[in-house]
């Protein structure tokens, strides 16, 4: 069985930064261990330009967070497995992510990160959707949500959509 673990979006801005919540914090001990543990762990990075208030989501979410290049667009250090793959994304999913484990033809594939009623949802539904054969799932006790209620959402959704979800 070909394994991957996803660690979605835990970049310094999500976790001790500009939008940072102490659920976030929490989780990160609970994301190190799986990252200690996985065969092979690729990286999502929520990334955005200077211009992040004029964008589409930038209207809707006012807090400039994830700016390529600055110290809050880095994945936490205490998470990152050097050399490991990222995908930067302007949204909320990674197509370029979907097309590599499609490709590459994974056959168990592993969400953990932030937030979970936003990122992982997006990328575990995608990653779902080019590989419906494959376990698919989500470390519970590895996401934290912009709300404990949208975490538990989230969670609901994914599992309604035959997504593994594992504490």
């Amino acid at each position: 069985m070909k394994k991957l673990l996803v660690v979605v979006d835990m970049q310094k801005d999500f976790v001790t930064g500009a939008l940072g919540t102490a659920e976030a914090r929490a989780i990160v001990p609970r994301v190190k261990e799986l990252v200690g543990g996985a065969e092979e762990v690729v990286y999502t990075a929520d990334t955005h330009g200077a211009d992040y208030l004029s964008t589409r989501e930038g209207k809707y979410l006012p807090v400039v967070h994830c700016v390529k290049g600055t110290a809050g667009w880095e994945i936490l250090p205490e998470v990152y497995r050097a050399g490991a793959k990222i995908f930067e994304k302007p949204a909320f999913g990674s197509l370029a992510l979907q097309a590599y484990c499609k490709e590459n033809g994974y056959d168990d594939i592993t969400f953990c990160g932030v937030c979970t009623d936003i990122c992982v949802v997006s990328n575990a539904l995608l990653v779902k959707a080019a590989l419906p054969e494959a376990d698919v799932r989500v470390v519970a006790s590895a996401c934290a949500g912009v709300t404990e209620q949208k975490h538990a959402a989230a969670l609901e959704t994914m599992q309604s959509c035959q997504i593994i979800v594992e504490e």
